[in-house]
């Protein structure tokens, strides 16, 4: 490996690697198309209404106008280096935002001006506050007719419990919208020329000082708690310099208490001049972020490893894609060291060694080849066989493990099978990639019906999966109805008890016998297991857990697995020394815990999903009376601009087809969000009832 230059040290405080995330259609690639314009690195806006943008470069998305894959770019301003990853809004695609945000250090929040936090945004915004990453805001499309900068940035405070603070405010709104108002500088900027690129400030008018003046005194305040001697000198009336103040703001904002807000509109190219400015200005780079935190694949030790060059190489995995052109891609973020073409690492997830033969710098679909990586970068490499999204690869001598990405559980499926027989060994290497490539996409075999399954977030998705087989893999295939992923829950305590002790026909005893105690735990504890201490020795005790999780796998009412929110307690437990095996007491610890569940209370669970409704006032009726066939809850309803936002909670099981349903009841002019809540008992003599 070659040896690290000052070169490379020097430039890890010019890297920002930043996320643009947000609620579908709330602006995140029209955006990214205009950084990427006005950093220079393309010629032209694509717009996304076009089917021209250069983040969206799947035909899919094009023609859908949805982002549907996280798209990865870089670009430079002002000797600055930011790496972009454009993440998808739709809640069938979250697996993209959720493994973009392990490796990110900053995000740009984006939302509507009309419609404030919506659905998906606000799951993405707990994904990054999961993560740790400072943010952000961009409230966009403050042109459009109900748009209300300070409703949406309330709506900030309401429903993320966000402290926003604005460092732009909007001239005029909706039609009037003409520029914004700096507040760090207390000065009027306007967007002209063809594409909005010339960027002309001005003193502001008296009425213009009279309308910042609040906002400024905010955001002044809020600089001043960062910095005690702020505090004095803003105490004491003395003017504080710009650069001051946003030392102050970076510090809150590094600190994730505080949220820089921008106004915007993208579309009509006012304002994201001031928000490049405001990913260098208050966004981390990588030494900002500090050490990353692993342990040792082996002993377990805790070892930090500094965004250094100097470091050992430590590399985290977190995306693969198959390309049609170099075969399979695999996406990472370099945490320390240096990684060169040629280098040979360690995968500390598998033991296995890798050989770099190529590392990419990425731009959407298109690709440059570079020699080397310092700590920071975002980057593709070719060559990684055996690696999937959550490895991490390090040096030989200095083996290290970062953890892995925890991904939602699929609730939706479809049998699937190819048109004819001559695709089969085609479909099931297309299936083993898309696999491979999303961790929420699952393969299975059904086997009572011989069936394949395939499983995912919802009908986009794999209607999504679907049209990928045909156009990428050249595979047409014939699906089944959707299908709802059931799962059972036990509901009380049981005990199970499993002996095994019979004679062979060559005389030969085995022997083995356990006892256990399940019952529920807390929604998304998982499972636990606990046991006495000198029960059994270590040997049995391994295989006792690993017999009780088997029985995860088929639940005792229809055969559907179970929950695993379960507490397991090793209650006795008998060996012969002669006579047990360790696979005896693993398969006694299965039927223990399958008889444990059947005392348990154990009932049938459905997927119950959280629905967000937009409705034009005059169609609300119509809405509110179809979820209430769905067996739906009303959660709240929101006016809004001519329009009512409902709130509800419903079966999975009764929402197929709801958009076509939705469209017609509102002649087309209703928008909805659904995402997966939690598992619920499915009510006797339910609609949609498994027994039904």
């Amino acid at each position: 490996m070659p040896q690290p230059t000052s070169k490379i040290g020097n430039k890890i405080k010019l890297i920002r690697n930043v996320g643009i995330m947000a609620h579908i259609d709330a602006g995140k690639t029209t955006l990214t198309e205009r950084i990427l314009y006005y950093t220079g690195k393309t010629h032209k806006i694509g717009e996304v209404h076009e089917g021209a943008a250069e983040m969206d470069w799947m035909d899919q998305e094009r023609e859908r106008g949805i982002t549907i894959t996280s798209a990865a770019t870089t670009c430079h301003w002002l000797d600055h280096k930011i790496n972009i990853i454009d993440t998808p809004g739709h809640v069938d695609f979250t697996v993209e935002v959720e493994r973009s945000l392990r490796v990110l250090d900053g995000a740009v929040g984006v939302f509507c001006g009309v419609a404030g936090v919506q659905p998906q945004s606000e799951t993405v915004w707990k994904q990054a506050t999961r993560y740790g990453v400072p943010r952000l805001v961009m409230i966009n499309k403050l042109d459009r007719v109900g748009a209300n900068f300070d409703r949406a940035v309330d709506s900030l405070v309401d429903k993320l419990g966000a402290n926003p603070i604005p460092v732009t405010i909007p001239v005029g709104i909706e039609d009037s919208f003409s520029g914004v108002i700096d507040l760090l500088t207390s000065e009027y900027i306007t967007f002209d020329g063809e594409k909005g690129e010339a960027v002309n400030r001005s003193p502001l008018t008296e009425e213009q000082t009279e309308l910042a003046a609040p906002y400024r005194e905010q955001m002044i305040e809020t600089a001043a708690e960062y910095d005690d001697e702020l505090m004095m000198r803003y105490l004491d009336g003395e003017t504080i310099a710009v650069e001051e103040l946003k030392a102050a703001l970076r510090k809150g904002t590094l600190a994730s208490e505080i949220q820089p807000v921008f106004a915007a509109s993208a579309l009509k190219n006012k304002s994201v001049q001031p928000v490049i400015d405001g990913i260098l200005d208050y966004l981390p780079n990588p030494k900002d972020r500090g050490a990353v935190q692993g342990v040792h694949p082996k002993s377990g030790e805790t070892i930090s490893r500094e965004p250094k060059p100097t470091e050992p190489a430590t590399i985290y995995v977190f995306k693969t894609a198959t390309d049609p052109f170099v075969g399979k891609l695999t996406f990472f973020r370099t945490y320390s060291g240096v990684v060169s073409v040629k280098d040979v690492l360690l995968n500390s997830h598998t033991g296995r060694s890798v050989r770099v033969n190529r590392l990419l710098e990425m731009h959407a679909d298109k690709k440059t080849d570079v020699k080397e990586l310092g700590p920071g970068e975002i980057a593709a490499a070719v060559g990684l066989k055996g690696c999937r999204t959550g490895d991490t690869l390090c040096a030989k001598e200095h083996p290290v493990a970062l953890g892995e990405i925890e991904f939602p559980v699929p609730v939706v499926r479809v049998a699937i099978e190819p048109s004819s027989s001559a695709d089969e060994r085609k479909l099931e290497d297309a299936l083993e990639n898309l696999a491979e490539d999303d961790p929420t996409f699952t393969v299975t075999e059904d086997h009572e019906t011989g069936q394949r399954v395939v499983s995912g977030m919802g009908e986009l998705h794999l209607e999504i999966i679907v049209e990928r087989l045909k156009r990428e893999f050249s595979v047409v295939c014939r699906v089944g109805e959707p299908m709802i992923a059931y799962k059972e829950g036990i509901t009380a305590e049981g005990m199970g008890h499993y002996e095994i002790d019979r004679t062979l026909p060559n005389g030969t005893r085995q022997f083995a016998r356990v006892e256990l105690l399940v019952k529920p735990s807390e929604p998304g504890s998982g499972f636990s297991f606990t046991a006495a201490d000198r029960l059994l020795p270590s040997r049995f005790l391994e295989v006792v857990e690993t017999g009780a999780r088997q029985g995860l796998s088929v639940g005792s009412v229809a055969g559907y697995p179970l929950l695993d929110d379960i507490s397991v307690t090793l209650k006795s437990a008998a060996f012969d020394d002669e006579a047990t095996t360790t696979e005896l007491m693993q398969a006694a610890a299965t039927g223990a815990f399958r008889q444990a569940c059947e005392n348990a209370t154990p009932q049938v669970l459905e997927p119950v999903m959280e629905l967000e409704v937009e409705v034009p006032e005059e169609f609300i009726g119509n809405v509110l009376k179809d979820l209430n066939t769905r067996r739906g809850q009303i959660t709240h309803t929101d006016p809004q601009a001519g329009s009512q936002i409902v709130g509800a909670v419903v079966p999975l099981s009764t929402m197929f087809g709801y958009a076509t349903t939705v469209r017609s009841l509102t002649q087309g002019r209703a928008a909805y969000n659904l995402q997966f809540l939690r598992y619920e008992e499915v009510p006797v003599g339910a609609k949609g009832r498994w027994w039904a």
